[in-house]
Protein backbone atom coordinates (compact mmCIF):
# COMPACT_ATOMS: atom_id res chain seq x y z
CA UNK A 1 0.00 0.00 0.00
CA UNK A 2 0.88 3.54 -0.17
CA UNK A 3 2.22 5.89 2.38
CA UNK A 4 -1.33 7.27 3.69
CA UNK A 5 -1.80 10.84 2.64
CA UNK A 6 -3.29 14.17 4.23
CA UNK A 7 -7.04 14.56 3.68
CA UNK A 8 -8.10 17.21 1.27
CA UNK A 9 -8.57 20.29 3.72
CA UNK A 10 -11.55 22.71 2.63
CA UNK A 11 -8.94 24.53 0.67
CA UNK A 12 -8.22 21.46 -1.05
CA UNK A 13 -11.86 21.28 -2.17
CA UNK A 14 -12.79 24.81 -3.19
CA UNK A 15 -9.80 24.70 -5.41
CA UNK A 16 -10.45 21.24 -7.03
CA UNK A 17 -13.95 22.63 -7.93
CA UNK A 18 -12.64 26.16 -9.23
CA UNK A 19 -10.30 24.14 -11.25
CA UNK A 20 -12.82 22.00 -13.22
CA UNK A 21 -15.23 25.10 -13.32
CA UNK A 22 -12.60 26.87 -15.14
CA UNK A 23 -11.46 23.59 -17.50
CA UNK A 24 -15.14 23.14 -18.28
CA UNK A 25 -15.44 26.78 -19.14
CA UNK A 26 -18.24 27.45 -16.33
CA UNK A 27 -15.32 30.42 -15.16
CA UNK A 28 -14.13 32.38 -18.31
CA UNK A 29 -11.17 33.88 -18.31
CA UNK A 30 -11.34 37.13 -17.00
CA UNK A 31 -13.73 36.17 -14.47
CA UNK A 32 -13.51 37.72 -11.44
CA UNK A 33 -13.08 35.17 -7.81
CA UNK A 34 -15.09 37.37 -5.13
CA UNK A 35 -13.68 35.97 -1.62
CA UNK A 36 -17.07 36.87 0.27
CA UNK A 37 -18.96 35.46 -2.64
CA UNK A 38 -17.24 32.44 -3.04
CA UNK A 39 -17.24 32.47 0.96
CA UNK A 40 -20.75 32.16 1.32
CA UNK A 41 -21.45 29.78 -1.90
CA UNK A 42 -19.45 27.08 0.08
CA UNK A 43 -20.67 27.92 3.63
CA UNK A 44 -17.11 28.62 5.44
CA UNK A 45 -15.55 31.29 6.03
CA UNK A 46 -13.15 33.51 3.66
CA UNK A 47 -9.71 31.58 5.15
CA UNK A 48 -9.80 28.74 2.89
CA UNK A 49 -11.32 30.35 -0.25
CA UNK A 50 -8.45 32.76 0.11
CA UNK A 51 -5.93 29.93 0.45
CA UNK A 52 -7.62 27.96 -2.62
CA UNK A 53 -7.24 30.83 -4.86
CA UNK A 54 -3.67 31.41 -3.36
CA UNK A 55 -3.64 27.68 -4.58
CA UNK A 56 -5.03 28.68 -8.25
CA UNK A 57 -2.73 31.87 -8.52
CA UNK A 58 0.35 29.46 -8.10
CA UNK A 59 -0.79 27.06 -10.70
CA UNK A 60 -1.37 29.57 -13.09
CA UNK A 61 -5.27 29.22 -13.51
CA UNK A 62 -5.49 32.59 -11.38
CA UNK A 63 -4.02 35.86 -11.49
CA UNK A 64 -4.47 38.76 -8.91
CA UNK A 65 -4.66 42.14 -10.86
CA UNK A 66 -4.87 45.56 -9.25
CA UNK A 67 -7.85 47.00 -8.83
CA UNK A 68 -9.49 43.56 -9.54
CA UNK A 69 -8.43 40.86 -7.37
CA UNK A 70 -8.39 37.27 -8.43
CA UNK A 71 -9.56 36.62 -11.78
CA UNK A 72 -9.29 33.69 -14.11
CA UNK A 73 -6.35 33.55 -16.31
CA UNK A 74 -6.53 33.16 -20.30
CA UNK A 75 -5.23 29.18 -20.75
CA UNK A 76 -1.92 29.59 -22.53
CA UNK A 77 -1.82 26.49 -24.25
CA UNK A 78 1.66 27.24 -25.06
CA UNK A 79 3.00 27.56 -21.78
CA UNK A 80 1.56 24.73 -20.63
CA UNK A 81 3.42 22.56 -23.44
CA UNK A 82 6.39 24.24 -22.61
CA UNK A 83 5.93 23.10 -19.35
CA UNK A 84 5.17 19.52 -19.93
CA UNK A 85 8.08 19.08 -22.32
CA UNK A 86 10.77 20.33 -19.07
CA UNK A 87 8.35 17.91 -17.43
CA UNK A 88 8.86 14.60 -19.13
CA UNK A 89 12.47 15.44 -19.46
CA UNK A 90 12.35 15.95 -15.18
CA UNK A 91 10.93 12.78 -14.85
CA UNK A 92 12.37 10.77 -17.20
CA UNK A 93 16.01 11.76 -15.52
CA UNK A 94 13.68 10.84 -12.20
CA UNK A 95 13.10 7.23 -13.98
CA UNK A 96 16.49 6.70 -15.12
CA UNK A 97 18.16 7.46 -11.58
CA UNK A 98 15.39 4.94 -10.02
CA UNK A 99 16.35 2.44 -11.97
CA UNK A 100 19.85 2.40 -11.00
CA UNK A 101 19.25 3.78 -7.21
CA UNK A 102 16.09 2.23 -6.02
CA UNK A 103 16.32 -0.35 -3.33
CA UNK A 104 14.66 -3.47 -3.70
CA UNK A 105 12.36 -2.21 -0.61
CA UNK A 106 11.78 1.05 -2.60
CA UNK A 107 11.36 -0.96 -6.19
CA UNK A 108 8.78 -3.33 -3.73
CA UNK A 109 6.43 -0.28 -2.55
CA UNK A 110 6.55 1.26 -6.24
CA UNK A 111 4.70 -2.18 -7.55
CA UNK A 112 2.53 -2.16 -4.64
CA UNK A 113 1.47 1.10 -5.84
CA UNK A 114 0.17 -0.06 -9.39
CA UNK A 115 -1.64 -2.82 -7.80
CA UNK A 116 -3.87 -0.05 -5.00
CA UNK A 117 -4.35 2.06 -8.32
CA UNK A 118 -5.45 -0.76 -10.46
CA UNK A 119 -7.96 -1.86 -7.89
CA UNK A 120 -8.81 1.68 -7.77
CA UNK A 121 -9.36 1.90 -11.53
CA UNK A 122 -11.18 -1.10 -11.30
CA UNK A 123 -13.90 0.87 -9.16
CA UNK A 124 -13.63 4.15 -11.00
CA UNK A 125 -12.57 5.84 -7.94
CA UNK A 126 -11.21 8.77 -9.51
CA UNK A 127 -10.04 10.79 -6.82
CA UNK A 128 -8.43 7.60 -5.03
CA UNK A 129 -6.41 7.04 -8.56
CA UNK A 130 -5.15 10.36 -9.03
CA UNK A 131 -4.02 10.27 -5.03
CA UNK A 132 -1.88 7.28 -5.51
CA UNK A 133 -1.01 8.27 -9.39
CA UNK A 134 0.45 11.43 -7.27
CA UNK A 135 2.10 9.31 -4.98
CA UNK A 136 3.92 6.83 -7.24
CA UNK A 137 5.29 9.88 -9.18
CA UNK A 138 6.45 11.02 -6.09
CA UNK A 139 7.83 8.22 -5.13
CA UNK A 140 10.01 7.85 -8.80
CA UNK A 141 11.23 11.20 -7.59
CA UNK A 142 12.28 9.75 -4.31
CA UNK A 143 13.93 6.99 -5.48
CA UNK A 144 16.54 8.87 -7.74
CA UNK A 145 17.92 9.89 -4.28
CA UNK A 146 19.19 12.98 -6.07
CA UNK A 147 18.21 16.01 -4.04
CA UNK A 148 18.19 18.82 -6.48
CA UNK A 149 16.04 16.72 -9.24
CA UNK A 150 13.37 15.90 -6.51
CA UNK A 151 12.95 19.59 -5.69
CA UNK A 152 12.56 20.61 -9.41
CA UNK A 153 10.29 18.00 -9.77
CA UNK A 154 8.18 18.48 -7.23
CA UNK A 155 7.87 22.02 -7.88
CA UNK A 156 6.62 21.73 -11.28
CA UNK A 157 4.26 18.99 -10.69
CA UNK A 158 2.89 21.26 -8.79
CA UNK A 159 2.46 23.86 -10.99
CA UNK A 160 0.80 21.02 -13.59
CA UNK A 161 -1.36 19.56 -10.51
CA UNK A 162 -4.41 20.88 -12.02
CA UNK A 163 -3.93 19.73 -15.58
CA UNK A 164 -2.79 16.20 -14.86
CA UNK A 165 -5.88 15.67 -12.92
CA UNK A 166 -8.29 16.74 -14.95
CA UNK A 167 -6.56 14.93 -18.47
CA UNK A 168 -7.75 11.64 -16.61
CA UNK A 169 -11.06 12.83 -17.38
CA UNK A 170 -10.48 11.69 -20.79
CA UNK A 171 -12.43 8.18 -21.73
CA UNK A 172 -10.18 5.93 -21.70
CA UNK A 173 -7.07 7.73 -19.98
CA UNK A 174 -6.98 6.28 -16.33
CA UNK A 175 -6.73 2.54 -17.80
CA UNK A 176 -3.99 4.17 -20.45
CA UNK A 177 -1.96 6.09 -17.52
CA UNK A 178 -1.57 2.79 -15.26
CA UNK A 179 -0.72 0.84 -18.15
CA UNK A 180 1.84 3.56 -18.65
CA UNK A 181 3.20 3.10 -14.49
CA UNK A 182 3.20 -0.43 -15.00
CA UNK A 183 5.27 -0.32 -17.95
CA UNK A 184 7.86 1.98 -15.83
CA UNK A 185 7.49 0.52 -12.83
CA UNK A 186 8.95 -2.86 -14.96
CA UNK A 187 11.82 -1.07 -16.23
CA UNK A 188 12.38 0.19 -12.98
CA UNK A 189 12.66 -3.35 -11.54
CA UNK A 190 14.92 -4.53 -14.93
CA UNK A 191 17.18 -2.13 -13.49
CA UNK A 192 17.24 -0.62 -17.24
CA UNK A 193 17.49 3.20 -17.02
CA UNK A 194 17.29 3.79 -20.55
CA UNK A 195 14.00 1.97 -21.24
CA UNK A 196 12.83 3.70 -17.56
CA UNK A 197 13.61 7.17 -18.65
CA UNK A 198 11.73 6.82 -22.17
CA UNK A 199 8.82 5.09 -20.89
CA UNK A 200 8.32 7.77 -18.33
CA UNK A 201 8.75 11.02 -20.77
CA UNK A 202 6.10 8.79 -23.16
CA UNK A 203 3.77 8.68 -20.24
CA UNK A 204 3.73 12.77 -19.47
CA UNK A 205 4.01 13.79 -23.10
CA UNK A 206 0.42 11.66 -23.07
CA UNK A 207 -0.91 13.75 -21.14
CA UNK A 208 0.55 16.85 -22.31
CA UNK A 209 -1.17 15.84 -25.82
CA UNK A 210 -4.88 14.91 -24.00
CA UNK A 211 -4.73 18.29 -22.37
CA UNK A 212 -3.63 20.29 -25.45
CA UNK A 213 -6.28 18.41 -27.31
CA UNK A 214 -9.02 19.29 -25.10
CA UNK A 215 -7.75 22.88 -24.73
CA UNK A 216 -7.72 23.37 -28.15
CA UNK A 217 -11.45 21.99 -28.25
CA UNK A 218 -12.49 24.49 -25.65
CA UNK A 219 -10.77 28.05 -27.42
Amino acid sequence: MSEQKKPATRADEIRQVIEKEIFTGVLRPGTRLDEESLAARFGLSRTPVREAILQLVYSGLVVKKPRQGAVVAPLDLHRMVQMFEVMSDIEGLCARYAARRMSPDEKSRLSAMVDEADALCRARDLDGYYAVNRAFHDAVYDGSHNEVLKEMARSLFARLAPYRRYQLNHPGRVDGSLSEHAEVVAAIQAADPDRAQAVMRKHVTIQADIFAEFVSIMT
